[in-house]
């Protein structure tokens, strides 16, 4: 989320895989691994050769934390067995049906977020996209975003 983040805060910025790397001090594949992740989700786009790299395809306002959450791949929280003797089978669907329940509360909440609001409570600010004329036009490779969503 943190080079997000970043993006939101300079928009009209390509960011390269080894500058987000940098900032947040990881290794620039495990930035490109997310990175294709989120494109593959619409939220950013990237661009290769000089001057290249990925923006957000949409305004942190149009970002839930659910959207990005769904775009990494939620992870188990628990390991769900799939041993099926004949005690744990009604453990299992228990277990099961509490993970399902905990999950959708979790993405609700996720859903209620926007990454706008997560940059103001950082401290920050996400610049507006400088005018037409002044941007780099979205790679034509790139998916076109989804239908915006009323958030703020």
């Amino acid at each position: 989320m943190e080079a997000l983040v970043l993006m939101a805060t300079e928009p009209t910025r390509y960011r390269t895989s080894q500058s987000l790397a940098q900032a947040l001090a990881t290794n620039p594949v495990v930035v490109r691994r997310l990175l294709a992740s989120l494109g593959r989700a619409g939220l950013v786009a990237s661009t290769k050769g000089p001057g290249g790299g990925t923006q957000l395809l949409r305004s942190p306002k149009q970002i839930t934390l659910r959207d990005i959450y769904r775009a990494l791949g939620p992870a188990e929280l628990l390991h769900r067995s799939t041993h099926d003797s004949a005690g744990e089978k009604e453990i299992r669907k228990a277990v099961h049906a509490a993970l399902r329940r905990a999950e959708k509360s979790f993405e609700q909440e996720l859903d209620a977020t926007t990454l706008n609001q997560v940059i103001k409570r950082a401290g920050l600010k996400a610049a507006k996209p400088a005018s037409p004329e002044g941007e780099k036009k979205t790679p034509a490779a790139s998916v076109p975003p989804p239908a915006p969503a009323a958030r703020s």
